[in-house]
């Protein structure tokens, strides 16, 4: 549902998931009354109230998880760095390490964005089925945030393909005017996460920028498997 805007009907789901309809409304049916779950009055479901403190939990870990990663990136680089995850249509920070500079990036651990104008959601969007990057922007719209904001969907494909074929992602400026950020995906992880640092545009310069991918793809990769390992005891 969550990679689905939100909200399914029964049949969406027993496709989805290639489970029987029975099946199917026997478990939707036992997660509405969990508060997992709640219908809507068009008769679709939807994500329901008690997601809210398991996100807020399950945040709260990934951000303890991700520390170490963040640390050692703001160590070697300078910047600000960061972790995002795709939570239905939106970016959503779960986690950072402030940057020492006097003149630094600071972002809201919950903050909401868009992902078509930010370096973690073209990361993250990279790495997804096309017919899925399309309905995502259908629904959100694709606002403009800046001057430098991509707002042309085929604009944004070839942006898109160049990010996966160089594994990073940059934005210049296209959510907030003289910041600028690189950002890689997380791979094989239990969500869709992109880490990144991010600067003023004067201090992120191309030469950082070359730094900076490969220890983001380094700390990826161990954040990848730290998850991964968590996950196995689990």
């Amino acid at each position: 549902m969550a990679d689905h805007g939100g909200s399914m009907g029964l049949s969406q789901l027993a496709t989805a998931s290639n489970l029987p309809l029975p099946t199917i409304h026997r478990i939707v049916r036992t997660l509405v009354d969990l508060g997992y779950l709640r219908q809507e009055p068009s008769r679709r479901y939807a994500l329901g109230p008690r997601l809210i403190r398991l996100g807020e939990s399950s945040s709260t870990m990934l951000s303890t998880w991700a520390r170490p990663q963040l640390t050692h990136l703001v160590d070697e680089l300078g910047e600000s760095a960061n972790l995002a995850m795709l939570d239905a249509d939106q970016i959503v920070y779960v986690a950072q390490v402030p940057s020492r500079h006097s003149m630094r990036m600071f972002t809201e651990v919950g903050r909401r964005v868009s992902p078509h104008c930010t370096a973690v959601g073209k990361a993250v969007l990279a790495t997804l089925p096309q017919r899925t990057v399309q309905e995502i922007l259908q629904r959100t719209g694709m606002p403009q945030q800046t001057e430098h904001t991509i707002t042309d969907p085929g604009v944004l494909a070839r942006q898109l393909e160049l990010t996966a074929e160089r594994g990073y992602a940059i934005d210049d400026g296209e959510q907030e005017l003289g910041v600028r950020c690189v950002a890689v995906a997380v791979p094989d992880a239990p969500a869709r996460l992109a880490l990144s640092i991010s600067g003023p545009g004067t201090r992120v310069t191309d030469a950082l920028v070359e730094r900076a991918v490969p220890l983001l793809t380094d700390a990826a990769r161990a954040l990848s498997v730290e998850l991964d390992g968590r996950a196995a005891r689990a």
